[in-house]
């Protein structure tokens, strides 16, 4: 979720993080062209997963756009093509400034299967650490431009796909967008001082690295706070052994945020679940006092009540 808000943010997708973050876990459907670009990313990021088992293509490539793409475009007809000649394409601020100018249009097919080649480590001819390979692949990408718009978020998720597809899991839990979106000058000044430089990538790769260090870091400062949270709401729930996992996490959520609304759609986007096991979650937490059940038009919603830790204890352990 992380990263698909904040790489749409850097492309321009104009929402708060906790407004992006309820629509994905709760499943509804978005009200505007942001939270499109946020839920395409979402979507796709999660497809990742399955595209890492093949080898990268051309019509994978565009497969990725059009997922990534799909009705957030200016020009509709832009998703998932190469951009054509016509079609004057260049990076520059909104005062006009051109900071770069991608290649022709008519040499992106050759420059598209040349990048596949060196994504499936068919080029070069010597050893490319992976993550390396990763990170100019996020480059090229970003440099050839070959579509209308859509071109960073397709970069990043190609990065996201190599590092998967290498091997690299633990980046399915990390978002780099949320610190080139902190500092999006020193991103771009990557890009800037890489072509200015006869294409030197070091400048991208070092930036990248140390983007991906803060990225790991933030993931383990994360994990060790979580780790404390589970560790006192373990001990609010000990009394209630036969909550499956999906019910504790959402107690776990529930103590530290009193009065928030829980759905079934939300409880089955983030688990993973078909929707009568989400309903059947949530049901039993009813029959157990742990969450008040209500109607929000036609639909069942799941409040976290305010004394939740003292409901969760039996009664001699509350005297």
């Amino acid at each position: 979720m992380e990263e698909a808000i904040t790489s749409s943010q850097l492309e321009g997708a104009a929402t708060t993080r906790e407004v992006a973050k309820k629509m994905l876990a709760e499943g509804r459907e978005p009200t505007d062209r942001s939270e499109r670009m946020i839920l395409n990313n979402y979507l796709t990021m999660r497809h990742l997963s399955e595209l890492k088992n093949f080898e990268l293509s051309p019509d994978l490539v565009f497969q990725i756009h059009r997922e990534i793409s799909k009705d957030a475009l200016d020009i509709p007809d832009g998703v998932g093509r190469f951009r054509r000649e016509d079609e004057k394409i260049d990076v520059s601020d909104i005062e006009g400034t051109v900071f770069h100018v991608p290649p022709p249009a008519a040499e992106l097919p050759a420059r598209l299967q040349a990048m596949c080649d060196f994504a499936n480590e068919k080029t070069p001819d010597y050893f490319i650490h992976p993550v390396l390979r990763g990170i100019i692949l996020h480059f090229w990408l970003a440099y050839d431009h070959p579509f209308v718009d859509g071109n960073g978020r397709t970069a990043r998720a190609l990065f996201y796909w190599y590092m998967l597809r290498s091997g690299y899991w633990l980046f399915e839990f990390i978002s780099i967008s949320q610190f080139l979106r902190k500092a999006p000058v020193q991103y771009g000044l990557a890009f800037l001082h890489t072509e200015t430089d006869d294409n030197d990538l070091t400048y991208f790769i070092i930036h990248q690295a140390e983007v991906i260090r803060k990225a790991l870091k933030e993931l383990h400062e994360y994990v060790e706070r979580k780790a404390a949270e589970t560790r006192a709401c373990l001990h609010a729930l000990q009394y209630h052994p036969q909550l499956n996992h999906r019910q504790q996490a959402l107690l776990a959520h529930a103590i530290r945020h009193p009065g928030y609304a829980y759905s079934i759609a939300g409880h089955r986007t983030r688990h993973n679940i078909v929707y009568q096991t989400a309903r059947t979650d949530l049901l039993e937490l009813v029959r157990l006092n742990l969450l008040e059940q209500r109607k929000s038009g036609r639909a069942l919603i799941f409040i976290a009540p305010k004394d939740l830790e003292s409901r969760l204890r039996p009664a001699e352990q509350k005297s």
